[in-house]
Formats: structure tokens, C-alpha cells, sequence
């Protein structure tokens, strides 16, 4: 989808907030796109922004084979905003003179603002702003030109620009993206709107009208199908192809046995009797089943999960489309970005990735992704634009392999319920608190051990669930969330009462980082 107009490029340096950086400038309605600081000067011209952002990154510019741009980039007129990294590479390529601090300067620190005239136009009112700092170099020399517009009791350059009305460059030592600089947003906003001249034109109901347009344009008379998860992402893809052609659209939605309680009913009922969409349902619990058994691996247990599903779906499509020529895929802008690495070399992996992975070469089928250019809460701004229900588009993630990743170790079908009906109490309780929205995601998990009870006058010894809830503005990072005590206790109290062969319930207090969000 070409959207020319209103663009900031971000160029990523291997910042792990280079998504915050393009999602912020969202935020303000304004269009971000990011390609990594290896692009070649001609292909950032040809997207033709209005502003670029060089990212923070984890190297230092004075490293051999350190990341870096073309130094014409500074002559193009081209507004320009650096951060942490970003600043220090325009100091060092400018002539400037960039070198390791003696003490690393990391957290929050108070920004003295001596420039209020664009960037910082309504920051800090009170002389000051809390910034979040994460540097070991520092600018001991700025470059013929620029001058210092704020300082920190440790930065004597904390922000400068270059005095040079036809090369407008800005430079952060800290990091505004963050939530931990409260002012940040602000400064974005002043950087795209006073000194890039961008407008207001990025939302989500200009983008369905663009989306549409081109998916009718893309597929023609032709028919269409799409594996459906019920997540938030197929679902909000479907209902927007569906939105472009209609009937043309045929949905296939494989249950895999691994959902959660009621979770097949709940998508009949929407796509079939809300949306009105032609909607096939698989019931491949026993294959699913059956290919787990035994297997224990968390990252065996993803990849069979995942070669299962793609058979499975295959032999769907290849019943209900015959006729088909073009699948639906909910990609997301963050796949597309972790795609490719700054320095070029692979990254590290975490877990295999929730989504199920490709199809295989041999099939017919051309892509349409219609969610490709879109942040997970622009999703969901799409799903309520196109009138999905808010119990939908509200859901909190949950992972392509389902409960098989909560179910710790062999998986089994009686684990599933016990956690299916474990989960469900979790969330009916949350709900009823008022917190569901508080919450970026929760769900309880089974444990591979046992432990002893005593219920009624006699001894147990039974299985034991964890329940994990988090807060988070994007699941990169997340703080356990604070459950008042007689909430945490009656969920608690109704799951060992109401779920068989459960005694014991303990609570994940973990943060991520260090943790992950998920247990496998």
C-alpha cells in the first residue's frame, strides 16, 4: 500500500525502540515507515519523506565496521532527527568528536530546556522534562554549526541542532519514544508537524477506504480464501477482504483442539450470524493430538504444530478453493520489520515466532495482506472501523500454537480441559472486576508438577496452575500487573473449588525482561 504523502522514515541502527519510534509518529496521525540503516541513499529518496529519524543502536561510531548512512543524506533538505546513536553518528560524521563516557548514563534524567522555539514549543513548562537516557558514549565535541538547545546535570549536550535554515537537523542524547520520557510524544509531534510540515492524515478509517479500494483492484472477479484463527489479526483481515468483495471470500477455520473454552462456537457465531462470511470449520483435534503426544520440547512442539496446521489447512483449501487464486494472511508491520537486521546478520531467536509459518512453494495461491502495513493497536482501530465486535478486536494476544505452549511439557488432552476451564474462570473473574482493559494480556498456565493438599479432611496431591497477567504497551517489554489481593484470592478460590484435580494456585510476579510474557 503506497501512501506517499505525510511520510517519516525511521532508519533503524539496532535499537531495540526503533518500533516505539515509528508507532509514536502513528500516534500522531502522521504515516512511519522503517528500513534499516543499510538502505542505499536512492532508495530513502524514493520514498520521498518529509522527515527521516536516525534510531538509537547498541554499537558506538567509532567502531570499525560501525552502522552509518551516506553523509550526502545531511544535503537533501531533508529534516532529520537523531537519537542517542542517530545523534552521535551526525556528530561524527559532520566532523564533531564522539567518545566513551566515564560513567554509562542510563534512567531517567531531568532535560533543562534552553531552546523553546520548535522542537521543545510547549515542553517542559516548568524549566524542566524527565527524559530517559541509555548511552556509554558522549558528544565532546559538536560539529561546526550545531549548538546545544538542552542540557542534563551529566549531558552538557543533551539535544543541539544545526543553525542552517536549509539543513534542518535535530539531535536527542535520550530517547522520547519511551514511555519513560512522559514529554516524548510531544517532541515527535513538534519534530513531524513545526519542522517537517506533515498533516494530520494517517487513521484507520482513510486506510480501510485505501485498503479496500486496492483489494478489489488486486483481485478482480477471482475467489478468495483465508485461514482464520479467531485472533485479532485474521479475524480484522478477513472482515476487510470481506468488506472489498464479499462472497468472493471464503474462510477456513481449523480447530486445532488447542483453543480456548468455547473459542470455535465463538467465531461461528460472529463470522457466520454477524458478518454474514462463508465460513468452513475443521475438526482436527485428534491430529493435532496425536502428532503431540509425548513431545515435551516447547520449540518441537511449535514446529509440529505448525507443519500440522499448514497439512491440515492445505487439504481444506484444496476441498474449498479449488477455485481459489489468492490467500489472505494477517501479516503485521512488526513481521515485515524483524525481517531484516540492521548490520545485515541474522538475530537472535527468542522462541519461534507465534504465527504458523509459510505454506509450501508448490501452492497456487497469490498473497493478500491486507494488515501489512499496521502496528497491532492500528489492528485493532481497523476491526472497530470495520464494526467487529469489541470482545474480538479487544481480545489480548494468544499465541498461534494455542494452550499447547500453557500446557508445560507432554501435552494432553485431559491437561487441555483442566487449563481450558482453569483459563476461563481467570478471565470471567477479571472481567467482572473491571480490569480486562487494564490488562495487556493474562492467562493461566499448567504446570508439570503436582503438590500436596488437603481438601474436605483428607490429603491431595494435585496439579497446580499459574496464573501470568501483564502490563505493556507493545510486548517488547511488561511489568506483572498489581491484582488487589481480594480478586487474585477469589480467582484463586474458584478455581481450586470449580476445576477438578487443581490445588494449588500461585501467581507470576516476573517482568519481562528478564522473563518472557509467555512460559514456552
Amino acid at each position: 500500500m503506497e501512501l506517499w504523502h505525510n511520510r517519516i522514515l525511521v532508519l533503524d541502527f539496532g535499537s531495540q525502540f526503533t518500533q516505539l519510534i515509528a508507532r509514536r509518529i502513528r500516534e500522531a496521525q502522521v504515516y512511519s515507515q522503517i528500513l534499516p540503516c543499510t538502505a542505499s541513499l536512492a532508495t530513502i529518496l524514493a520514498y520521498r519523506p518529509q522527515g527521516i529519524v536516525l534510531s538509537g543502536g547498541p554499537s558506538s561510531v567509532y567502531e570499525k565496521k560501525a552502522p552509518s548512512v551516506a553523509r550526502e543524506l545531511f544535503d537533501q533538505g531533508i529534516p532529520i532527527m537523531g537519537i542517542c546513536y542517530g545523534m552521535q553518528l551526525v556528530t561524527h560524521l559532520s566532523g564533531g568528536k564522539v567518545v566513551k563516557a566515564t560513567h554509562r548514563e542510563y534512567g531517567r534524567a531531568d532535560l533543562l530546556i534552553d531552546d523553546r522555539s520548535d522542537l521543545f514549543k510547549g515542553v517542559g513548562t516548568g524549566g524542566s522534562s524527565v527524559v530517559w537516557m541509555s548511552h556509554g558514549d558522549r558528544i565532546e565535541r559538536m560539529p561546526k554549526g550545531f549548538r546545544s538547545i538542552a542540557h542534563t546535570s551529566n549531558s552538557p549536550v543533551a539535544a543541539m541542532k544545526l543553525e542552517d535554515d536549509q539543513r534542518r537537523i535535530y539531535c536527542l542524547q535520550f530517547h522520547p519514544e519511551v514511555a519513560h520520557t512522559p514529554e516524548g510524544a510531544k517532541m515527535l509531534r513538534n519534530f513531524v508537524y513545526e519542522i517537517c510540515g506533515c498533516t494530520p492524515t494517517w487513521t484507520m478509517q482513510s486506510y480501510v477506504e485505501t485498503a479496500v479500494n486496492q483489494i478489489r483492484e488486486q483481485v478482480g472477479k477471482n475467489r478468495v480464501i483465508c485461514a482464520l484463527s479467531g485472533g485479532v489479526d485474521s479475524s480484522v483481515a478477513a472482515a476487510l477482504t470481506h468488506r472489498a468483495i464479499g462472497d468472493q471470500l471464503t474462510c477456513i477455520f481449523v480447530d486445532t483442539g488447542l483453543l480456548r473454552l468455547h473459542e470455535r462456537e465463538q467465531v461461528e457465531r460472529t463470522f457466520r450470524q454477524h458478518l454474514g462470511i462463508k465460513l468452513v470449520v475443521v475438526r482436527a483435534e485428534e491430529r493435532f493430538l496425536g502428532a503431540l503426544a509425548g513431545k515435551d520440547n516447547p520449540e518441537e512442539k511449535r514446529k509440529i504444530i505448525g507443519h500440522t496446521f499448514i497439512d491440515v489447512f492445505e487439504d481444506a483449501a484444496a476441498r474449498e478453493g479449488k477455485d481459489a487464486e489468492f490467500l489472505v494472511q494477517g501479516t503485521l508491520y512488526p513481521d515485515v520489520i524483524e525481517s531484516f537486521s540492521p548490520k545485515g546478520g541474522p538475530s537472535a531467536t527468542i522462541k519461534t515466532h507465534h504465527n504458523v509459518g509459510g505454506l509450501k512453494p508448490g501452492m497456487k495461491f497469490a498473497l493478500i495482506e491486507p494488515l501489512r502495513e499496521l502496528f497491532k493497536d492500528e489492528v485493532r482501530n481497523v476491526g472497530r472501523a470495520l464494526g467487529l465486535p469489541e470482545e474480538m478486536v479487544g481480545r489480548h494476544p494468544f499465541p498461534g500454537p494455542g494452550l499447547a505452549i500453557r500446557v508445560l511439557g507432554a501435552v494432553s488432552e485431559g491437561d487441555l480441559d483442566t487449563l481450558r476451564k482453569a483459563d476461563a474462570i481467570y478471565l470471567e473473574e477479571i472481567r467482572a472486576a473491571g480490569l480486562y482493559n487494564e490488562i495487556w494480556q493474562a492467562f493461566a498456565v499448567f504446570l508439570p508438577v503436582r503438590s500436596v493438599g488437603v481438601m474436605g479432611d483428607g490429603r491431595t496431591y494435585e496439579n497446580v496452575v499459574a496464573l501470568r497477567a501483564v502490563t505493556s504497551r507493545d510486548g517488547m517489554t511488561a511489568d506483572w500487573f498489581p491484582f488487589p489481593h481480594d480478586v487474585l484470592g477469589r480467582i484463586s478460590s474458584r478455581i481450586i473449588n470449580e476445576v477438578r484435580g487443581v490445588n494449588r494456585v500461585v501467581y507470576d510476579v516476573s517482568s519481562k525482561p528478564p522473563a518472557t510474557i509467555e512460559w514456552e
